[in-house]
């Protein structure tokens, strides 16, 4: 074979396979939608719950964050999970909260407490700025 067409061939091995490394936008858009609705289906009942897909995931997970508005005002956060090959989702328990929350606790006698909840362990992390 000549280097031409050793050349060519490799420039066409190449071309053949970059399909396998990206994905069309109507593929994505079906990616988010799939994400959407496993996660969806496993957001908790009560309260009103929001919802953020992960644009593009990882290589073999989806993510999206659940925000669920508690009927105290409150929220929680969860994260759910979406495996690509598989196509199932798992939900995280939620996080604590990002700041301590006291809260006016009744004792059995009658008497009013206060409780403090405890707080995410959330930090900032060093040299990301």
């Amino acid at each position: 074979m000549t280097a031409h067409r050793l050349i060519l061939a490799a420039l066409i091995g190449c071309h053949a396979t970059a399909p396998a490394f990206a994905s069309s936008e109507e593929a994505w858009e079906t990616f988010r939608a799939e994400v959407e609705a496993a996660c969806t289906a496993l957001a908790p009942e009560t309260g009103e719950t929001v919802i953020e897909v992960n644009p593009f995931g990882s290589e073999s997970y989806g993510a999206a964050l659940l925000i669920t508005t508690l009927p105290d005002g409150g929220a929680d956060r969860y994260v759910c999970i979406y495996d690509k090959q598989a196509k199932t989702a798992e939900l995280t328990a939620p996080f604590a909260p990002p700041a301590p929350i006291t809260e006016a606790v009744a004792e059995p006698d009658g008497t009013i407490e206060t409780e403090t909840v405890p707080e995410t362990e959330a930090h900032l992390l060093e040299g990301t700025n």
